[in-house]
C-alpha cells in the first residue's frame, strides 16, 4: 500500500500513452480509408462521397450482391440521383403501401391492389424519366460543350485537356459527365473508352456524333477543330428544332394524360353519387375482371397517343 501512489501516476501514465495512440492509430486509418475513397471515386469504381450519411447500409450491401441490385445501380448512376439501391428499394417499399392504403381507402381495397401494382411500374418509370431529363438537359448544354472544345483545341491543348478544362467550365450535368470522363483518363483509360461509357450512359444522337467526331479526330487526326464548330452549328439548329417540335407537341401530351385521370374522375363522381358502389362492383370475379379490362384499355390508350406524338428529330 505504501507503494499506491507511485502505482496509481504508472497507470495514469499508461492510459495516457495508450490514448495517445489510439488516437494517433484512429486518425491515420481514416485518413488511408478517405485516399482510398477518394482513388477509387476517380476510377470510377465507387462514387465520391457527398458528405451524406447512407441509409440501410446492411441492406444496400445484400442488394449490391444481387443482379437486380447492379440494375438500380446502373439506372441510378445514369440519372445523378443521389440515392443508393438500398435507398431506393425500400423508398418504393413504402410508396407501394402508401399507395395501397391510400387509393384503397378513396375507392375501394380492389383499387389499391392494382395501384400497388402500377406503382412498381411507377417505380422503374421514375428512374428511365430521370435519366431522361438528365440526357435532355445534357444535350442542350451540348452546343456550348463543343464551342469550349473548339477553343481549347485552337489554342493548341490537347484533346484530355480540353476536356478537363470543358469539366471545369460546364455547369452539371455536363461538368460531372466530364469530370468522369476526366478521371478515367488521367488514370490510364483510352478516350475511346472513356466516351463510349459516357455515350452509354447518356444516349442520344447528338452525343454518338460528337463521340465519333473526337474519337475520329484523336485516331485520324485532321481538323478538328472545324468539325467542331460545324458540329456546334448544327447541335444548336437541332436544339431550336427539338424546342419547336416540344411545344407543338405539349397539347398532346396533356392529352394523354387527361384521358386516364377523366376515368379516376368519374369513378369518384360514381362512389359519392352512390357510396359502396365501387365496393360492391369489385367484390365480384365479374367487377375485377372488367376494372382490369378497363384500366388496360386506358393504359394502351395512354400509350398509343404517347407513341404516335413522339417525333424523332
Amino acid at each position: 500500500m505504501d507503494n499506491l501512489p507511485l502505482l496509481t501516476v504508472g497507470v495514469t501514465l499508461l492510459t495516457c500513452v495508450l490514448a495517445v495512440v489510439g488516437v494517433h492509430v484512429y486518425s491515420s486509418g481514416k485518413a488511408q480509408r478517405q485516399l482510398l475513397v477518394d482513388r477509387m471515386s476517380q476510377t470510377g469504381q465507387i462514387e465520391a462521397s457527398t458528405g451524406r450519411r447512407r441509409r440501410f447500409a446492411a441492406l444496400d450491401r445484400r442488394l449490391r450482391r444481387t443482379s437486380l441490385g447492379k440494375r438500380v445501380e446502373r439506372k441510378i448512376a445514369a440519372t445523378g440521383l443521389d440515392l443508393t439501391p438500398g435507398e431506393y428499394v425500400v423508398y418504393v417499399v413504402f410508396g407501394l403501401l402508401a399507395l395501397y392504403f391510400v387509393v384503397g381507402a378513396i375507392f375501394a381495397p380492389f383499387f389499391g391492389v392494382l395501384a400497388a401494382l402500377i406503382g412498381i411500374w411507377g417505380g422503374n418509370a421514375f428512374l428511365n424519366w430521370q435519366r431522361v431529363k438528365r440526357t435532355e438537359a445534357f444535350i442542350g448544354q451540348l452546343p456550348e460543350l463543343t464551342r469550349v472544345l473548339a477553343n481549347a483545341t485552337h489554342a493548341g491543348l490537347a484533346m484530355r485537356t480540353a476536356l478537363a478544362m470543358a469539366a471545369e467550365e460546364l455547369e452539371n450535368p455536363a461538368g460531372e459527365e466530364l469530370r468522369r470522363v476526366a478521371d478515367q483518363l488521367a488514370v490510364g483509360h483510352s478516350l475511346d473508352d472513356a466516351l463510349g461509357e459516357l455515350a452509354d450512359r447518356l444516349p442520344s444522337r447528338e452525343l454518338v456524333v460528337l463521340v465519333t467526331t473526337l474519337v475520329l479526330s484523336s485516331r485520324a487526326g485532321g481538323q478538328v477543330v472545324s468539325s467542331l464548330r460545324n458540329l456546334t452549328e448544327t447541335l444548336e439548329e437541332r436544339k431550336e428544332t427539338r424546342r419547336e417540335v416540344t411545344t407543338m407537341l405539349s397539347q398532346v401530351k396533356v392529352t394523354a394524360l387527361a384521358v386516364p385521370l377523366l376515368g379516376l374522375g368519374f369513378l369518384l363522381m360514381i362512389n359519392a353519387t352512390a357510396p359502396g358502389a365501387l365496393d360492391r362492383m369489385t367484390g365480384s370475379a365479374v367487377g375485377q375482371t372488367g376494372t382490369v379490362v378497363a384500366f388496360a384499355m386506358y393504359a394502351v390508350g395512354y400509350l398509343l397517343i404517347r407513341r404516335l406524338s413522339r417525333v424523332q428529330v
